[in-house]
């Protein structure tokens, strides 16, 4: 693991061909505006998607062993939330330096942390190549998912490119590229390798009950239950029928989650994506600032490659 690749690692997507302007020699990244991850990561349903990850993510009982024992989840489960997006959003739309330095961040912090398994009561190290491989396949399974079922019209060709280029993301978190899924089939292939080991034990209904209902000030409780449990259920709701059989609750029938999908992102995106990007910490404003207007993160975009890329005798 770690150095000993045997395969190449997935590089960088390729520059986009630019003319003169503050984009012509910037750096695009470990991503760039050429890829199908650049324009994804820019969807509003990125929310909802990192939410099904925690819910999906709590059912290895190593994995959510080493968060309990490691952090003051219930304390700080929106700080934590925030993090790992402020991470993404550097991997994605940082220029190539500062996401290695974040990736090496967190390599580096990992190195340091050990947990209890919860069964036989062995310690283990928390950057366990295992564990790492199934955070990673959540978080992309989760992302993929919930963009293509709320109305991001990815063809299969894009999709395999997205998994593919996220290997990058792996291999800064400490994960030899070679050993991480590079398509969509291999992503599928991997959940049915994984499924075995998966249950949902006392931590993993602590992350559930964390979820349907964060502690907060009594008087946020009414906004709480009118705008956070909606989309909350909808990220569960969005899980796969034996993810639902492990926490044993029932989930809304896949038709209805489809349709309060595909509303809640056409809601979601009618909010200007200038104001959207406004929010802190702001990358993909900095990133269209570095790159030029070009670069700027769009649908359209990824339905025009799709023409291009995807029609016969074409990849």
């Amino acid at each position: 693991m770690g150095d000993t690749a045997t395969a190449p690692e997935p590089g960088p997507a390729p520059r986009p061909a630019q003319g003169p302007g503050p984009g012509a020699d910037a750096d695009p990244g470990l991503y760039g505006p050429a890829s199908v991850t650049w324009h994804c990561h820019g969807d509003p349903m990125m929310w909802i998607a990192g939410v099904r990850a925690l819910y999906l993510q709590a059912l290895h009982p190593r994995a959510v062993r080493g968060v309990m024992e490691n952090s003051d989840f219930r304390r700080d489960a929106w700080g934590r939330l925030l993090r790992t997006a402020d991470f993404v959003g550097t991997l994605t739309y940082g220029t190539t330096e500062a996401a290695e330095r974040a990736g090496s961040r967190v390599r580096a912090i990992h190195r340091k942390l050990s947990a209890t398994d919860p069964g036989t009561g062995d310690r283990f190290p928390v950057d366990d190549p295992e564990l790492l491989l199934w955070i990673h396949c959540a978080q992309i399974d989760s992302f993929l998912h919930v963009l293509r079922r709320s109305g991001v019209r990815l063809t299969a060709a894009q999709a395999d490119r997205y998994v593919d280029e996220n290997r990058v993301n792996a291999r800064l978190v400490g994960l030899d590229p070679a050993d991480v899924p590079a398509d969509a089939a291999g992503l599928a292939a991997y959940f049915e390798r994984i499924r075995p080991e998966l249950a949902a034990g006392p931590d993993a209904h602590a992350v559930d009950d964390f979820l349907r209902a964060p502690p907060i000030h009594p008087l946020l409780v009414p906004g709480r239950n009118l705008l956070w449990r909606p989309l909350a259920g909808l990220a569960y709701g969005s899980l796969p029928g034996w993810a639902h059989q492990l926490y044993g609750r029932p989930a809304p029938a896949p038709r209805s989650t489809s349709r309060r999908l595909r509303l809640t992102g056409r809601v979601l995106r009618t909010i200007p994506a200038g104001l959207r990007w406004k929010l802190p910490p702001g990358h993909i404003l900095k990133a269209m600032r570095r790159m030029g207007p070009g670069s700027r993160p769009s649908p359209y975009t990824l339905r025009t490659s799709a023409a291009i890329l995807d029609r016969p005798g074409r990849a």
